[in-house]
């Protein structure tokens, strides 16, 4: 997979096609076409190649064909690699992460969509996302409290602090949560109105023994700081996931007291 990944960097229209949806993610074919000096075919097959990397997801949207960048990759190529080996390595992947997180401009449609491919059932995923022993252990050191019934509150505390707390809006074990996040603790989220997290989770239609875990924070037009900490935090938290389930470990990083 990491093959794929560096492969799908390597070219600079593809690096485009990701600073354009980092620039304004959810966007069509005819969209991305427009910038590029290339046949419409050609533009296909690079998106084509960035799915396959994981670098980018698509969801449907009536008949068109959304796009939108996928942070996860990124995040696990720069926890792999960056730490590990050589200055030049580091500066290129450094600056290739700040590349995608330019400020961006928000709009109506999801605008945070990350994926990502892990070795265990749906139930396992499910039993991690919901159970406190387990967040605790991926979700930056917080604990997730909820009776888990719909229309019920549901908290995320660090300790004896609340670092979140949202309501659940739809539930469908082991396959869909929807709740609403609103950070409590963190400067500059205190105007925020509380924004849509939804976790959609699948088996892998190719991979036996695989789920496919998708993450998307919409809703947050009135909750640009809100937006921000989940576009950097969300990638981390699937990371860790990830890691928790396939080894049994923690992410190293993930210890902190919270989302940063």
């Amino acid at each position: 997979m990491e093959n794929d990944i560096f492969k799908a960097l390597a070219d600079p229209s593809r690096r485009k096609l990701l600073d354009l949806l980092h620039a304004s993610d959810g966007r069509t074919l005819n969209d991305l076409c427009a910038p590029l000096d290339m046949s419409r075919f050609g533009v296909m097959k690079h998106l084509n190649l960035l799915e396959e990397a994981g670098l980018i997801t698509t969801r449907k949207a009536g008949r068109e064909k959304l796009h939108y960048l996928n942070a996860v990759p990124i995040r696990q190529i720069y926890e792999r690699w960056v730490s590990k080996y050589a200055e030049p390595w580091a500066i290129g992947l450094t600056s290739l992460q700040n590349e995608l997180e330019r400020e961006t401009h928000m709009d109506s449609s999801p605008r945070q969509v990350n994926r990502i491919a892990i070795k265990a059932k749906p139930e396992q995923v499910w039993q991690a996302l919901t159970d406190p022993a387990k967040t605790s252990k991926f979700w930056f050191n917080c604990a997730i409290r909820s009776t888990w019934e719909i229309d019920s509150p549901f908290e995320l505390w660090n300790g004896e602090e609340k670092k979140a707390e949202g309501i659940l809006l739809e539930m469908d074990p082991p396959n869909k949560l929807v709740m609403s996040w609103r950070f409590i603790s963190f400067p500059g989220t205190e105007s925020d109105t509380p924004s849509r997290i939804t976790w959609e989770i699948a088996a892998h239609p190719d991979l036996h023994g695989v789920t496919l875990v998708t993450v998307v924070h919409d809703e947050f037009g009135q909750a640009a700081s809100t937006a921000k900490i989940l576009e950097n935090g969300l990638p981390m938290v699937l990371s860790g996931m990830k890691t928790l389930l396939e080894t049994g470990e923690m992410l190293a990083g993930n210890e902190g007291s919270a989302i940063e």
